[in-house]
């Protein structure tokens, strides 16, 4: 796209246009390539893609650009190219290798694993009246889901549908998410991706997708199949129709994005594309061409060098206009933000660039504020306009909830519960003023780790079945299993664990912040231990939909406590109050001890003290305004509490408690100075009125 006056992508004017661009007479493909000595465009027959029916030299252009106009690149046509170049450190070119154009917007796939194509795209669909819903950041509530995951066995959806882009948009699927109060599903990768080759012999897959071949392709096997079989353009309308139906209904779709690194692996991977086009500019690596890992995944895309950061905007640009999508999760970003010494710096132009681009304005930018680099770890290290994936909030949560409760059983609980309040009122110890609570992406699980019923289920992890003897994923998981591991018929048991659970997502449901479910939470999802699951694509990592009566009453607790956070703005402030001063949409938060009093310092930090009454009330700008009382208590033994006496407070209306096993209405009352009996390990709201 052309730039804007005040705005210049990386690369500038120069790196415009890159790709296939159709226009009259045919098409023009452009190829960006330094170090190349020859690129050559390969036709393929439309049936065989191994019939090479024509080939055309590209000529090198200004600023290491390569150009070829013909008609034989037409809608629909198949293509690679071929690339040579020198020999040495840094440089892997071989003439012979036939490579995907690193822009295309169609794919089609051979026999072999590495037999693809690129295809010319019409990029042309009928967006109607639809819109992107942009809902506000303090009315956000995510699901992270995997596409094929959620629909496979959904009993409403067609069986045709099963695990497909149509399938997340069909009426059924809308009509739970509308239930459950999420305004956006966020899709675990669905660019274009390959199983590792590791994997493949093992007889597993790469389920989770986080091993991109093509920055611009929707993955082809989640449309259905007669979009697969119809071609590209039916698989990318199919996307695109997901994406209308789900924006009617007032969702927004965010897609999490791998562009830290690609399929190539390391040296010696597969070779299809960016290796084979300039491996030494687009990829980190040390002078004698040791690539620079800092995924962890053989790889890392440089983007302190133009061209590599050019093809990440660009990907972005076309999914937010051509696509519609409304937000981006940027998987390991720390490895986006790192410069030319390989070091992570919050003004690294990529970085500025995505903020900054007119073309992005509208869309929401999430960051996985760390990678596996040295000084990779960067949460709250990001500029104003980029919000995060909080592990902090995560990691303090289960501590409160989970690992203190298991250590309180052996002897007493290790700390006391400042920390805790801290996440719930927002996170600003992590967070700069100018950023707000709402920098906060709150969650408690992800896609990787334990679900939230195994959190409650296992001390240790179970990954047996990914082949690796149990190596791989998280050794540290801040889980408590109750005094049993796994599954148990022991009633008290089960009872403490769905207590727990309704704990743990009470508060995420009830914090400051933006929050983040997990894909099946909502019910008690369990992969049996297993959590690190990307490589099981199988009833273990599909949804169940045949829930029993408590995961019925735990996706209500769910329901019921996103309509609260709906209903009362107290609970989603988009600023940090000030001492003395009136913020426009804060909240003003005042802390009171089990007696009702003023909480004093030294209570904040007293082991022996985790029982909170947490009173926060609006100052919104558009909204009634509004107060609400939140009641902790973090220790297994019961406590009578004493409402505190609030100024122009004559009563408190219960709202929700997690020690019910179904959520109640708001028929209970109580005045200031009342006394309650509270249940161990549990929360209760309030309205104050």
């Amino acid at each position: 796209m052309p730039e804007s006056q005040d705005f210049t992508a990386p690369g500038g004017a120069a790196l415009d246009n890159l790709g296939v661009r159709l226009h009259e007479h045919g098409a023009t493909l452009r190829v960006w390539s330094q170090n190349a000595s020859s690129i050559e465009l390969v036709i393929f027959d439309e049936t065989d893609l191994d019939w090479v029916t024509d080939e055309v030299d590209l000529e090198r252009g200004t600023d290491d650009v390569w150009e070829v106009t013909t008609d034989l690149l037409r809608p629909g046509t198949r293509y690679a190219v071929r690339v040579g170049g020198p020999h040495g450190p840094g440089n892997t070119f071989n003439p012979e290798t036939l490579l995907l154009d690193p822009y295309a917007k169609g794919l089609a796939q051979g026999d072999g694993y590495e037999e693809w194509r690129s295809v010319v795209i019409v990029d042309g669909f009928d967006w109607a009246d639809s819109h992107k819903p942009r809902i506000p950041l303090d009315r956000t509530v995510i699901y992270e889901a995997h596409l094929k995951g959620v629909t496979k066995r959904q009993p409403d959806v067609p069986p045709a549908l099963h695990g497909t882009y149509a399938g997340l948009a069909h009426p059924a699927m809308i009509e739970y998410f509308h239930s459950l109060g999420i305004t956006a599903i966020e899709l675990l990768p669905v660019h274009a991706f390959v199983p590792e080759p590791r994997l493949l012999e093992r007889g597993l897959t790469n389920y989770w997708g986080y091993n991109t071949l093509n920055f611009f392709t929707p993955h082809n096997a989640y449309a259905t199949d007669d979009a697969r079989k119809e071609g590209p353009e039916a698989v990318l309308a199919e996307f695109k129709g997901m994406v209308k139906l789900l924006h009617e209904a007032g969702i927004e779709v965010i897609l999490d994005v791998v562009y830290n690194h690609t399929s190539e692996e390391g040296i010696g991977g597969p070779r299809s594309s960016l290796r084979g086009i300039d491996n030494a500019n687009y990829y980190r690596q040390q002078p004698d061409g040791v690539y620079v890992d800092t995924t962890g995944c053989g790889n890392t895309l440089d983007t302190s060098k133009d061209a590599a950061a050019r093809l990440v905007l660009d990907s972005l640009r076309y999914w937010a206009q051509e696509m519609q999508i409304d937000g981006f999760r940027f998987d390991l970003a720390a490895a986006l933000g790192r410069d030319e010494n390989h070091e992570y710096t919050p003004e690294h132009p990529l970085l500025i660039a995505i903020r900054d681009d007119p073309a992005l304005q509208d869309v929401k930018l999430i960051a996985e504020p760390w990678d596996v680099g040295l000084g990779g770890w960067q949460t709250g290290n990001f500029t104003a306009g980029w919000l995060e994936w909080n592990d902090r909030y995560r990691d303090r949560v289960r501590n409160f909830w989970l690992s203190d409760i298991d250590y309180a059983r052996r002897a007493s609980a290790p700390v006391g519960i400042g920390g805790f309040a801290t996440r719930l009122a927002g996170s600003s110890n992590t967070f700069s003023e100018d950023r707000g609570p709402l920098a906060s992406v709150n969650f408690i699980t992800a896609h990787d780790g334990f679900t939230l019923r195994d959190l409650v289920t296992y001390d240790v992890k179970h990954n047996e079945a990914n082949g690796e003897d149990n190596r791989d994923g998280a050794d540290t998981n801040r889980s408590f299993n109750h005094g049993i591991e796994g599954p148990t018929a022991d009633p008290s048991v089960q009872a403490a664990r769905r207590k727990a659970m309704r704990n743990l997502l009470g508060t995420l449901l009830l914090s400051a912040g933006i929050p983040m479910l997990t894909a099946g939470d909502e019910s008690g999802r369990t992969q049996g231990g297993n959590n690190n699951a990307y490589a099981q694509d199988s009833d273990l990592t599909w949804l169940s939909w045949d829930d029993e009566d408590w995961q019925k009453d735990l996706r209500a607790h769910v329901s019921a406590l996103t309509r609260l956070r709906r209903e009362n703005p107290a609970l989603r402030p988009s600023r940090y109050a000030r001492l003395g001063e009136h913020t426009p949409n804060a909240s003003v938060m005042d802390w009171y001890d089990q007696n009702g009093e003023t909480m004093e310092q030294e209570q904040w930090t007293d082991p022996g003290n985790r029982t909170l009454q947490y009173v926060a009330a609006s100052t919104p700008v558009d909204e009634p305004a509004n107060r609400i009382l939140l009641v902790v208590h973090g220790i297994e033994a019961p406590i009578e509490i004493t409402l505190p006496a609030l100024e122009n407070a004559s009563r408190f209306v219960s709202l929700w408690s997690s020690s019910d096993e179904h959520p109640g209405g708001e028929s209970e009352t109580f005045a200031p100075g009342d006394v309650l009996m509270t249940p161990g390990t549990s929360m209760r709201l309030f309205r104050v009125e």
